[in-house]
């Protein structure tokens, strides 16, 4: 219905430019109705180019250990892989025939162990799969087109001005008028849009909430693939070590000040050699200090206990030498590209999780 609706809106806006060309309020309606389908226009995804990117030929250790947990949970092949400073692990499609890429989060890669990086990426991918309705096509691309033609029926800064001048200055008086009359003519526009604006974004919210029991059942089918492919205990103690994500970003944010600090000299084009070891000795002191009885967060408790209860499963993917080592070498240009994005931008450090009240 939400392709249905712009298609119109596409078609509807053509007809009353083209054919009420004469006249004078039908192409002004037409351009405003071009103007919502346009906003509201299906967007072709795209890797994200500021991201380190390979494909098989240039990682074919590191393909093939994501091959075989693709065949494990069932899934398609990702296309290409990506890294990013992030502590997470996402699937992103782009292009029409929506290719998939893995979006790997480097602080994560470095502070979880071997079978726990399976984990997390299994789960990422079953996450991803066709039986995700919101991973579907029409489905994705909906939610794409309402949040951003939401998004840009919102008034910016650059709507309004504010105009503080010296009541004496040469003709204050006027530009202070004409300032007056460009805020009623922002303010205006945004009432005009806020009935689409509202359409839309109410769009969204319906189509996020009959989407949530479906998202919910893949979740935890991605729990489960998760666990057939790196082990349920694999599974479980990446679940439970995501509430590492804070303190590690807090860490390689603490490194990226210490190197500008200490070696000003430094340029982006050589950053520390050892900033992803020393990531990882952090995590291994967190992991250790916090000992084998950690607790899931109020959000994932309920996951844990689902997999602490189900069949225990062995690990189908095992990382052996020279695996490994292969993997790690293919990694080293991306590692330095992050870090050199890292020490250029900063580090987006997470915020503190909610309280289970406040999160129920």
């Amino acid at each position: 219905m939400v392709h249905l609706v712009t298609a119109a809106l596409f078609t509807g806006s053509v007809l009353l430019i083209l054919l009420g060309f004469r006249t004078v309020v039908q192409p002004m309606m037409g351009l405003a109705l071009l103007g919502l389908a346009l906003a509201m226009r299906p967007r072709r995804g795209r890797l994200d180019p500021d991201l380190p990117t390979l494909r098989e030929a240039e990682a074919p250790a590191l393909f093939g250990l994501l091959g075989g947990i693709a065949d494990t949970c069932g899934v398609r092949r990702p296309d290409t892989v990506q890294f990013g400073p992030a502590f997470s692990v996402t699937v992103t499609h782009y292009g029409f025939p929506r290719k998939r890429s893995l979006v790997i989060g480097l602080p994560l890669w470095a502070a979880y162990p071997p079978r726990q990086r399976v984990a997390a990426i299994a789960r990422a991918l079953a996450y991803a799969a066709p039986r995700n309705v919101r991973s579907r096509a029409f489905v994705a691309m909906a939610l794409e087109s309402l949040t951003a033609g939401s998004g840009a029926m919102w008034a910016n800064d650059t709507a309004y001005i504010s105009w503080h001048a010296n009541a004496y200055a040469w003709r204050a008086e006027d530009v202070a008028d004409g300032a007056r009359r460009f805020d009623r003519r922002g303010r205006a526009g945004e009432w005009v849009l806020w009935i689409p604006r509202a359409a839309t974004a109410a769009t969204a919210r319906l189509l996020l909430r009959l989407t949530l029991p479906a998202t919910r059942c893949a979740l935890l089918e991605a729990d489960d693939a998760a666990a057939r492919a790196a082990s349920t205990e694999a599974a479980v103690a990446a679940l439970k070590d995501q509430d590492l994500a804070r303190p590690v970003c807090v860490e390689a944010h603490r490194l990226v000040i210490e190197a500008k600090t200490h070696a000003p000299g430094r340029s982006a084009a050589a950053p520390q050699p050892d900033f992803w070891e020393k990531v990882a000795r952090h995590a291994a002191r967190l992991r250790a200090r916090r000992g084998s009885d950690a607790t899931a967060g109020s959000l994932d408790a309920s996951r844990v206990a689902r997999l602490s209860a189900a069949p225990q499963h062995r690990a189908t993917i095992t990382l052996d030498e020279p695996g490994p080592t292969r993997i790690a070498d293919e990694l080293r240009l991306p590692e330095k590209a992050v870090v050199v994005k890292m020490m250029r931008d900063g580090v987006a450090v997470p915020q503190e999780p909610a309280e289970p009240a406040a999160a129920a």
